[in-house]
């Protein structure tokens, strides 16, 4: 089985979402309850509504367990700081616009494009990976060609 790879923020997040997930339940169950409890199953539209509410619930449980089971937290301790790797921010000047845009390298399950946490499978995360400041890269995604000098790494 491949393994996940998460900075410790992710996994507390995964955990936490893992958590509230298994609280809630006991809720469900009583809303499948009552939801019973209206008559007839066959065509009971609320009953049927609570009983989806719950395959969800668990089916995201379960993918949450599985990826919590194969988890590596990455330690930014026993990382080369001074080059760009997963957990890196890293401060690029986006040498088309003169602008500077900072992204965090984390991995697939953690990204969020629009916090500024990009995946190292991305082609951008792909392409920043084992550089160093000062280095200009070239990057191809499906708009073009991108070219960016990295100006700042730092690990949280």
């Amino acid at each position: 089985m491949k393994r996940v790879q998460l900075t410790r923020q992710g996994y507390e997040k995964m955990a936490q979402e893992l958590e509230d997930l298994k609280n809630k339940r006991k809720g469900l169950s009583q809303a499948i309850e009552h939801a019973r409890s209206l008559g007839d199953l066959k065509e009971n539209a609320e009953y049927h509504a609570a009983k989806e509410v719950m395959a969800h619930n668990e089916a995201r449980i379960n993918e949450l367990e599985d990826k919590l089971g194969r988890v590596d937290i990455i330690d930014d301790a026993k990382i080369d700081s001074s080059k760009v790797y997963i957990g890196a921010t890293v401060t690029l000047l986006d040498l088309e616009t003169d602008e500077n845009v900072q992204y965090t390298l984390v991995g697939p399950d953690e990204a969020n494009p629009n916090q500024g946490l990009i995946s190292t499978s991305s082609p951008v995360g792909k392409a920043l990976l084992g550089h160093a400041v000062g280095e200009e890269i070239s990057i191809k995604v499906p708009a073009g060609d991108l070219k960016f000098k990295i100006t700042k790494i730092s690990r949280s």
